[in-house]
Formats: C-alpha cells, sequence, structure tokens
C-alpha cells in the first residue's frame, strides 16, 4: 500500500472511531479550531505558572525578610522603653505589628498550597534556623513570621496580601472569560470557512436537479480562491444549462422526425395491407417503436418536478388502469386511503406504470400471472411505498445494474421487447421528486422495488 492511499486509509478508520463521519464540516472546523484555541490557553497557562510562580514567591520573600531584619535591627538597638513607641509606630505607618512570643502560642505552618510552602522554605533560608512561618497564631490570620533577637522570641504579623499571588478564582473567571470568547471566535471563523463551500452545495444540488438557470454565486467575493471557484462553477453551469437546452431540443426535434413518418406507415398499413394478422403485426411494431420513443424522451428529461400533494390510492389505481383490464395483472393493495406524498402527479403516474410494466414483463409466475403486492408505511417524514412480484427474480450480481439505462438481465429478461429504460427512467424521476428507489431480492422469489417519497 502506498503512502497515499494508506494515509487515506488511516485517516478513514481515525473518522469512523471518533465517529466523525456523519458530523457536519461546521462542527469539524469548531472543534479543530476550538481545541487550538484552548491548548494554547493551557500551554499559556502552564507558561504563566512557570515564570510567575517562581519570580514573584523569591520576591514576596526577600520582601517580607527585610521587614523582619529592619524590624529585628530596630528592634536590638532601642532600649526596652522606647520599644513600646517602635512597635507603635510599625504598626500605625507599616501595618506590622510585633508581639511577644510565648512558649504557649499554638499556631498553623503557612502550608495551604505550592505558592505558601515555597514562601516558607524561602524565608527559613533567609533568616536562618528557628524562624517560623504562620498562618494563624492563637486563632488570628495573617502572615505570621516568628524570630529570635538573642534569647527574646517575637511574632511579626504583617498583611498576607504582601505575597499574595495572583487568586485562584480570579485566574479561573479570566480563564473562562478566554474560554468562552475562544469558543464564539472559533465558531465565526467555522462559519465564514463553511459559508461558501454551504453555498456551493446548494448551487450543485441545483444543477445536479437540472435547475441551471437559477444557479448563481457571488463573483465579487473578497477572497481570491472562492472568488475564482464561483467564477468557474458560474460558467459551468452556464455551459450545462445551454447543452442541455440544446439536447432537449435536438430530441425534440428527432421525436417529431420520427412520428411523422411513423403515422404515416401506420396510416398506409391499416389502408394498404389486405392481411389482418400481417397488418396488425406491422401496426405493434410501429406502436412498439413509438413507445420506446416515448422512453427516450422520458430519460432524457430533465429539472426539477414540481412539489404537490398526490394521493397515492389514486395514483396507483390511475397506474393499474394504465396497464389496461386485460392484462395477467393481480394487484393486492395494502395502502390507507388518505395517504398522500409530495411530488409530481403525471410522473409519479409513469412511476407506477413502469414498475407493474416491469411486473407484467418480467415477474410473471407459472401461471401466466403477474401477482404484485403493493404496502405502503407512513414514517416520520417518509412514505415507504412497496412493490413486490412473484418472478423468477434476478441474481446479486445483476440487482445493482437494473437501473442502468438499456440494461436486461439474463434468463426471462432477455425474451423481453422492452427498452431496458423503465427502471431507469423510475429511478430518475424518483431522484428528482427528492426520493429513493432501492431494488433487492425477496427470500421467498421476485423482485421488490422499495421508494422512498416526501410525506404531504
Amino acid at each position: 500500500m502506498k503512502a497515499g492511499p494508506r494515509l487515506r486509509w488511516l485517516r478513514l478508520r481515525l473518522a469512523q472511531a471518533i465517529g466523525w463521519q456523519g458530523i457536519s464540516l461546521f462542527w469539524r472546523n469548531w472543534f479543530a479550531l476550538a481545541l487550538i484555541l484552548l491548548g494554547c490557553m493551557l500551554a499559556w497557562l502552564q507558561s504563566y505558572r512557570a515564570l510567575e510562580f517562581e519570580p514573584r514567591a523569591l520576591q514576596s520573600a526577600r520582601q517580607v525578610a527585610s521587614l523582619v531584619n529592619l524590624s529585628r535591627a530596630a528592634l536590638r538597638h532601642v532600649d526596652p522603653i522606647a520599644r513600646v513607641s517602635l512597635m507603635k509606630s510599625l504598626l500605625d505607618e507599616e501595618e506590622v505589628q510585633i508581639s511577644v512570643r510565648e512558649p504557649g502560642d499554638s499556631y498553623q505552618p503557612y502550608d495551604q498550597d505550592a505558592f505558601g510552602r515555597r514562601i516558607s522554605a524561602e524565608l527559613t533560608q533567609l533568616l536562618g534556623k528557628g524562624t517560623l512561618v504562620a498562618r494563624a497564631v492563637n486563632g488570628r490570620d495573617g502572615l505570621w513570621v516568628g524570630f529570635k533577637i538573642g534569647r527574646e522570641q517575637f511574632w511579626l504579623l504583617t498583611d498576607p496580601r504582601r505575597v499574595g499571588a495572583v487568586e485562584r478564582g480570579t485566574l479561573l473567571v479570566w480563564l473562562g472569560i478566554a474560554g468562552l470568547f475562544s469558543l464564539l471566535g472559533s465558531a465565526v471563523l467555522a462559519r465564514l470557512i463553511n459559508q461558501p463551500l454551504k453555498r456551493l452545495q446548494v448551487a450543485a444540488t441545483q444543477v445536479r436537479e437540472g435547475n441551471f438557470a437559477s444557479v448563481r454565486l457571488d463573483e465579487t467575493v473578497t477572497t481570491q480562491e472562492i472568488r475564482e471557484v464561483n467564477i468557474g462553477f458560474n460558467r459551468m453551469a452556464r455551459q450545462l444549462g445551454q447543452a442541455e437546452q440544446d439536447r432537449v431540443l435536438m430530441l425534440a426535434g428527432i421525436s417529431h422526425d420520427l412520428r411523422t413518418p411513423l403515422a404515416r406507415l401506420r396510416l398506409e398499413a391499416e389502408l394498404s395491407v389486405s392481411d389482418e394478422s400481417a397488418r396488425a403485426d406491422m401496426v405493434a411494431d410501429i406502436e412498439q417503436v413509438d413507445a420506446t420513443i416515448d422512453k427516450f424522451l422520458d430519460y432524457a428529461r430533465t429539472g426539477p418536478e414540481r412539489s404537490e400533494p398526490v394521493d397515492l390510492v389514486s395514483t396507483l389505481n390511475d397506474a393499474v388502469r394504465a396497464c389496461g383490464t386485460r392484462s395477467p395483472l393481480r394487484l393486492q393493495m395494502q395502502v390507507s386511503p388518505g395517504t398522500v406524498v409530495l411530488g409530481d402527479a403525471v410522473e409519479l403516474r409513469r412511476v407506477f406504470s413502469n414498475l407493474l410494466e416491469n411486473a407484467l414483463r418480467y415477474g410473471r409466475g407459472a401461471d401466466g400471472m403477474a401477482e404484485v403486492e403493493v404496502e405502503a408505511e407512513l414514517l416520520a417524514q417518509k412514505v415507504r411505498v412497496t412493490l413486490r412480484d412473484h418472478g423468477p427474480g434476478v441474481s446479486d450480481e445483476q440487482l445493482p445494474r437494473l437501473t442502468q439505462p438499456f440494461f436486461r438481465g439474463d434468463s426471462a429478461r432477455t425474451a423481453a421487447s422492452g427498452s431496458g429504460l423503465g427502471l431507469a427512467i423510475v429511478n430518475k424521476t424518483v431522484a428528482r421528486m427528492g426520493g429513493q428507489l432501492t431494488l433487492r431480492r425477496h427470500p421467498e422469489g421476485g423482485l421488490v422495488a422499495e421508494l422512498l417519497l416526501r410525506r404531504g
């Protein structure tokens, strides 16, 4: 396996594993962009913590150590009477309280988080062994530092905000705001990327349905690549529309040119041929050629079908009458009255006529009768119509080719005189009406045609 196919295979398996095959391009782009932005945010957060944590801890510890050293030096060089005035001045001007440390004082170590543990370790290293760093003493919260002056022991209490890191709540709030803007920005970017493709998808659907006239993409967009694609698509649609008009005109001319001599031949056969049997055979051959021309025109017809509510029971009855009362057809219909589908009434009747005609030709049983069962099932937004004959059926190899133009299977189908366009016309017409045709073998024999039509 080469590198290209292997890469595509791996991408397909990855998409299947994470369930991406049924996800639209918008959600894929949004998820990818959001993942990239959130990953960048996490990387920034880790970088911030690594670059901000250690310098802030060192700077805060040094500030507190300087405050302790200055206080200790001042207390060491003043007489005991002046200490009271010094302590009061420190409390009023620097918001630093110095008190005597008693042996029975209870304290809680300053180790509530990683930042506090780093501050404690740094202060111990700067101030020497025996230094105590606490977050509460005798039930009173704050940043407490225990130090010695000779044999005397003191507590220095200061505001813990002097060494406070960025509050976790504030950091989480800003991270949440950044995450929200990242998600919204990803949605906007994904929409900007997806919008031109969505317009192209709608235009391609219109072209597929044969609606060339209304296809028009914006050729003045600012993005160069999208502008070039839109210009190329509009040019292609115009050329396809012109080719379709030429083809329809050519087919109409061929039909007219062929039917005029056919009508004359039929008239001459009925008037000049005395043998009744030969005359009937000639007329039948002419009618078959005329019917074949109709099949060609039906298959060549393009453009979207009309969409209107159509009564399914009435349409099926019309199709049965079109087959003729003398046709060897035995029909069992299980369709609830009032079942309505969306489509073109004339084209839908032609669809059922072709399916019944296919059953008459290829689905007859041993008694020469074509027994057809028709059922309709109401779904959420669709109507499933199933037609089953009791003929010999087809092989699994031939089944996918039955809707190809001019294809006829082996065995019983080789003796038929059809054009090989019946099921191809059905498939094309149903697709133009927004439906779907599925052909399958019945376990007990025969062919099953399943139509999914839009529910009215």
